[in-house]
């Protein structure tokens, strides 16, 4: 079999408890070797698809029947634009799990495969009623991109409305969140409101998960020089200046800007519009910060992505 390299100092000591758990029923090197392999798996994923990719195929051959094994696989498998191996390999992990939180992006493979009117379907589905706030919310990115396939930009937006979108509070997914419906405002012609999303979801954005920053500039008109592009330095028009973006689009929002998110009316949208994904005509009770019924990808918002190296972060209710 064709072994990658692992550097010394990934011992596979580093993969969540839970998944150690699962290799205790393989002998140990065997256990030891897979773990290495899973290790990479995390570190790749990002910056190396492909051989995060090749990493996780090894670890398969050496341990198919393992759950968490076959799910590192679908996240690789999907990384890399492979949508239908990654569905079948998360439908292995959930048979074998019982797990419902790859329900999300098992839609979202659908939408890769060309079918988001299955996604859509799987949206409406018991099993969403079963995930937790953010597998929700990622439900709701994924049905959100999945109207915008089929041309359907104003449902697109009412799709995303909702209380976490609302909410001022701060969580892993609320910059994705807010991103996504800043481009679905900007999509039907509502730039204004858009930036004001945008806006939003650069304050959330402790990571850099999205591009606000730039999209923000391209509405306000502000164009960037590389300061080491030799051509720039030749042009008479060259500023040397390096421009601050956050400052200068704080500057614009103004010193009363508000903190609570820019409010969206219900009526914003044709009541026909709304997609029956999430439950027909309403989507929450304005009452109850929980959903009443429940069920773009724009590719900057990302897809949900699991990390096999560092135990999942558990969202906090509003």
């Amino acid at each position: 079999m064709r072994r990658l390299p692992i550097p010394d100092d990934v011992t596979g000591e580093e993969i969540d408890k839970s998944v150690r758990q699962e290799l205790l029923s393989l002998p140990k090197t065997l256990a030891e070797d897979v773990a290495r392999n899973l290790v990479m798996v995390a570190r790749l994923l990002d910056e190396e698809p492909e051989t995060a990719y090749e990493h996780s195929k090894i670890a398969l051959r050496l341990a198919s029947r393992v759950g968490a094994v076959r799910e590192a696989a679908g996240f690789a498998a999907y990384a890399t634009g492979r949508y239908q191996e990654a569905l079948a390999e998360f439908r292995a992990a959930r048979r074998m799990t019982g797990t419902h939180e790859l329900w999300p992006i098992m839609a979202d493979c659908e939408r890769g495969m060309g079918r988001p009117e299955r996604a859509l379907e799987m949206a409406g589905a018991p099993e969403v009623q079963r995930l937790d706030k953010a597998g929700q919310v990622e439900m709701r990115l994924v049905a959100a991109g999945a109207r915008q396939d089929m041309g359907e930009a104003e449902a697109a937006v009412v799709t995303l409305q909702s209380p976490e979108l609302g909410s001022s509070a701060i969580h892993p997914w609320t910059a994705r969140l807010r991103y996504a419906y800043a481009d679905a405002l900007l999509e039907v012609g509502r730039e204004g409101e858009a930036r004001e999303w945008f806006a939003k979801a650069l304050e959330a954005d402790q990571d850099g998960a999205t591009d606000a920053s730039d999209r923000l500039a391209r509405i306000d008109g502000i164009e960037f020089t590389d300061a080491l592009d030799e051509d720039a330095e030749d042009d008479e028009d060259y500023d040397e200046e390096v421009v601050e973006v956050r400052a200068d689009l704080d500057d614009r929002d103004g010193p009363d800007a508000d903190d609570e998110g820019a409010e969206f009316e219900a009526g914003d949208v044709d009541e026909d519009s709304v997609p029956i994904a999430f439950g027909g005509e309403e989507y929450y009770d304005e009452d109850d910060e929980e959903f009443e019924t429940l069920a773009d990808r724009p590719a900057d918002a990302g897809r949900p992505v699991k990390d096999f190296a560092e135990p999942p972060v558990d969202p906090t209710d509003d």
